[in-house]
């Protein structure tokens, strides 16, 4: 395999959209955490990943329910800032949650609504999701790309 030319032009690199549980593993700053941010560059690529609003809520919440304290609720602030927040009323979004939802059911499949909405904004976004769970994995590679990190 030959190096690419002096100033020969990189592939672009994917954009992300990014599952909920990839943002509590970063907030924690557990192993995981730290890998996912250096190995993905979350926090440093030129386009920055995306989030589903519907991640707001659900990452909100999940902070009650852990009882996080100020400084890992001022973390999950700074995290959700730093990503590009896409809304439900993007074109596409609802009639991909519409196909995935009617595909997962098809095949016997129940996705949780969280799931569904983050699938559909991965879906019309054409960003590859990042997740720590198999929820994903009946829509990948035919509805969506993903990277499943372990």
């Amino acid at each position: 395999m030959t190096a690419p030319a002096v100033g020969a032009a990189r592939p672009p690199l994917p954009a992300y959209l990014l599952d909920t549980n990839i943002l509590v593993h970063c907030v924690r700053n557990n192993a995981l955490g730290q890998r996912i941010l250096a190995t993905y560059g979350l926090l440093v690529l030129p386009d920055p990943p995306r989030i589903s609003i519907v991640t707001h809520g659900e990452l909100r919440s999940l902070a009650v329910q852990f009882g996080w304290g100020l400084p890992k609720v001022q973390i999950m602030e700074t995290l959700l800032s730093r990503f590009v927040s896409v809304p439900l009323d993007r074109p596409g979004l609802i009639q991909a949650y519409a196909d995935l939802d009617a595909y997962s059911r098809t095949i016997g499949r129940r996705m949780g609504k969280n799931d569904l909405w983050i699938a559909a904004t991965a879906r019309a976004t054409g960003a590859k999701l990042l997740t720590t769970d198999a929820d994903f994995d009946h829509l990948h590679p035919a509805f969506l790309d993903r990277d499943l990190v372990t």
